[in-house]
């Protein structure tokens, strides 16, 4: 079995490392997408997800212990961060996007965009890799052990290798943070720490909640790192991408007479009467 491990680990950092077939068609990078320092992060993920592997169990007895479940603030914080995470992170990012185009602040709206975009490859990377790999979730019962290729099309009580719910948070930390560092450097300190705080705390409700294994985690919070970071380079590297274009080009639409409409400050400028011309 840690053979199988090994190989399915192998798998996802195959997967992980993969650029969006989408961005790749969009335009040619300028500098390569993947550095050296993408390839330690990859690596270090693989030594933390191999290392705590054999720890699963351990940490799962930990936090179902009783006295622990029994705590009423570690069960609201539990729930609190995982609606934060999903579908929060998905409204928060909407909610920036949308604010940015309504104020006309290309940085906030572009923050927004990207950080929802990471949080969808992310997701999909991870989704895929859940049918995948099919490893039992921990309250199924069966052990840390308890794979089957393919499973986690048929069952949801298949699907715990990576955590979604990690690999959500962690996206949008990294594209935030990233975001942060162009926009503001001078809190781009405070903003990550809040940022991976944040996703770490996403991470171990799960493992409270009893829906995924330590190195479930460890593996969501590499995929969704590496989504985050790679969305926000990609498309600062190269301007004008294809979504780029069509969701940020443009705050304010001109009526004709000289004035601006506000019924389509959040439509897309490729959907307005102004940018069909």
């Amino acid at each position: 079995m840690p053979r199988l491990h090994s190989i399915l680990l192998a798998i996802t950092l195959v997967a992980s490392v993969a650029p969006p077939a989408r961005a790749q068609a969009d335009t040619i990078a300028r500098r390569p997408l993947f550095t050296a320092g993408d390839a330690l992060l990859v690596g270090g993920v693989a030594l933390g997800t191999r290392f705590i592997y054999p720890l699963d169990e351990r940490y799962r007895r930990r936090l179902q212990d009783s006295s622990t479940q029994a705590n009423r603030r570690l069960q609201t914080l539990s729930a609190i961060v995982t609606t934060t995470v999903a579908p929060g992170a998905y409204i928060v990012g909407g909610t920036l996007y949308a604010a940015g185009r309504l104020a006309d602040k290309p940085k906030l709206a572009d923050v927004g965009l990207h950080g929802t975009e990471a949080l969808i490859v992310g997701e999909i990377v991870a989704s895929t890799l859940k049918i995948i790999i099919g490893r039992a979730r921990p309250y199924v019962g069966t052990g840390p052990d308890d794979f089957a290729l393919g499973r986690g099309l048929r069952r949801r009580d298949y699907k715990s290798f990576p955590s979604g719910h990690t690999t959500a948070a962690f996206a949008a930390a990294a594209a935030v943070s990233s975001e942060a560092s162009r926009y503001a450097p001078g809190q781009r300190v405070l903003i990550g720490a809040v940022m991976y705080g944040g996703a770490a705390a996403a991470g171990i409700s799960r493992m409270y909640n009893n829906q995924h294994w330590a190195s479930d985690i460890i593996a969501g919070a590499g995929i969704g790192t590496l989504a985050g970071l790679k969305v926000v380079r990609f498309h600062h590297e190269n301007p004008g991408t294809i979504t780029d274009r069509f969701f940020l080009a443009g705050s304010l639409i001109p009526d004709g007479d000289g004035g601006q409409r506000i019924r389509w400050m959040l439509l897309p400028a490729a959907l307005s009467p102004a940018g069909r011309r």
